[in-house]
């Protein structure tokens, strides 16, 4: 099988193209770095030439739920028109789990618009919801340092491992499309200021932590389980406690 892993520089795109190729199947790297710009459009065509499956992982920053919204959308427009000019029969879509519970997340935003556009658009899919990454609390630490100090919001989360979501979306592209598949999560759940304090004490680091939920990355709607999967999750198997073990033995 042919397949392009649109994003497929990032920490999960390398991953999936990885494990699409383990698996014997021929990964196209679509990424901006390779002369791709799916906002754009420029590019793409080419890239998805013979492709049978698309895995998106794509992924934007704006600076509030317009810009966001209008990145996302943008890139999902360009891919669904240069798919069905390539007679893509697949399009599988990594986005989170929650994505629809929180209006005032300017990337849950995007991302429930490029959920939308694909769920109405003429391209056979799979959306894959999934939890945060394990490296997620060290991400916020970096958005939000300010010297010796970074601000954090007291969040509940389930986080998974980067190469657990490659592998199911490697496994996904090759089956039928599912349209909403199980979500995905990692097997225990965790204090994000936890998470954070933990990982840079693996990697040699000491800042102070400071919980709050004025980041504006989640506000105090996200507290309690709001961020949990449900029971019928589809559970990883890598822990925190693994992954952190792998980053102090580097």
């Amino acid at each position: 099988m042919r397949a392009a892993v649109i994003g497929g520089t990032g920490t999960v795109g390398r991953l999936t193209v990885e494990a699409l190729r383990r698996a014997g199947h021929e990964a196209v790297v679509v990424a901006r770095s390779r002369g791709v710009d799916v906002t754009s459009g420029e590019g793409l065509a080419a890239a998805l030439e013979r492709v049978e499956v698309v895995v998106d992982v794509t992924n934007f920053q704006g600076r509030d739920a317009e810009t966001t919204r209008a990145l996302f959308g943008a890139a999902m427009r360009n891919l669904l028109a240069a798919e069905q000019q390539a007679n893509v029969r697949h399009h599988v879509l990594l986005s989170i789990v929650g994505v629809d519970r929180f209006g005032g997340n300017a990337h849950y935003a995007g991302k429930r618009l490029q959920e939308q556009l694909l769920s109405s658009g003429p391209i056979p899919y799979t959306i894959q919801r999934a939890t945060q990454f394990h490296e997620f609390a060290a991400t916020v630490v970096s958005w939000t340092r300010q010297g010796q100090q970074a601000t954090l919001p007291p969040v509940l989360v389930q986080p998974v491992a980067a190469a657990d979501v490659a592998a199911v979306l490697a496994e996904v592209a090759v089956g039928p499309p599912q349209g909403r598949a199980v979500d995905l999560a990692g097997p225990q759940p965790q204090d994000l200021v936890d998470m954070a304090r933990r990982t840079l004490a693996a990697r040699g680091e000491s800042i102070q932590l400071i919980p709050s939920w004025r980041t504006g990355v989640y506000g105090i709607e996200a507290a309690g389980e709001m961020c949990l999967p449900g029971p019928e999750a589809r559970i990883a198997p890598t822990t925190f406690d693994d992954w952190l073990a792998a980053e102090a033995a580097k």
